[in-house]
């Protein structure tokens, strides 16, 4: 009979560990615990594009309500898209409300450095030649078509302000829309592209071509063959140094200009 005991009692600790294992279940038990509100524990969730049984057209993506404007949202399509109120052309120039809300210009553009440091240094790079990291691995890559163009082209820097925010919040070609970039960072970026032209124009400027021999000297006027030593004569009373390249005599021919050297089609008189 002694035998027995260890028997029994291993019996029966394998019967209560089978209990144990056969009250677990997978799956989620709807009775434990107890909640005083269940419908905010267990209610209806749906997914995005995904049918609803409660509204009419099945849709679970809702429209908004006809006539209604979010509280966020710019009105002003000058500052949301960049365009006159009329809707006819880009605005020229940054709204000044926009830099006024902003704290003023040095304000903007230090937000725009920030922003553009997050958003269009990646592929545009941080002086806006478009040799940004992203642009060096596709060009790696054989996708060189995803270039990015740089900011310091005629294109670009005779482009209105607001088809350059424009360019931002809609993508353009290969670059995507920012929708989420807030409207007035926009505008602080495009304040920032703009500073980024004007200073690199300044490091950068255009070279002079080198003086052939012979050649007028660098401070001679277009147009002049004459050397700086050969004591050519200078038209007398010229106050302007493209005046030298006009033929002899042409200012006392002029009408209305006796006696005076001719301005230039472009100067205003005063």
């Amino acid at each position: 009979m002694t035998h027995r005991h260890p028997i029994l009692l291993l019996s029966s600790l394998s019967l209560v560990a089978v209990g144990a294992l056969a009250g677990c279940r997978a799956q989620t038990s709807k009775d434990t615990p107890i909640f005083g509100i269940r419908n905010m524990f267990d209610q209806d969730k749906y997914d995005i594009q995904e049918e609803s049984d409660f509204f009419l057209d099945r849709r679970t993506m809702r429209p908004a309500i006809e006539g209604t404007v979010a509280r966020e949202k710019e009105i002003d399509i000058r500052v949301s898209m960049g365009r006159t109120e009329d809707n006819q052309a880009w605005v020229l120039a940054i709204p000044p409300e926009v830099v006024g809300r902003m704290g003023g210009m040095p304000a903007t553009l230090k937000r725009g450095q920030e922003r553009y440091g997050i958003y269009c240094t990646p592929c545009h790079d941080g002086a806006g030649y478009g040799n940004g990291i992203v642009k060096q691995r596709a060009v790696a890559s054989g996708a060189a078509a995803f270039v990015p163009p740089t900011y310091h082209q005629d294109r670009i820097r005779h482009m209105p302000d607001g088809q350059l925010y424009a360019t931002i919040a809609n993508g353009k070609g290969n670059m995507p829309s920012y929708p989420q970039i807030a409207v007035d960072d926009r505008w602080a970026i495009v304040a920032y592209v703009r500073a980024l032209q004007l200073s690199q124009e300044k490091v950068a400027p255009k070279e002079a071509p080198p003086a052939a021999s012979g050649a007028a000297s660098p401070g001679a006027p277009p147009g002049s063959a004459a050397p700086a030593s050969s004591g050519a004569p200078h038209a007398s009373g010229s106050a302007a140094p493209h005046a030298s390249a006009a033929p002899s005599g042409s200012a006392s021919t002029a009408p209305g200009h006796a006696g005076s050297a001719a301005a230039p089609p472009h100067h205003t008189a005063h």
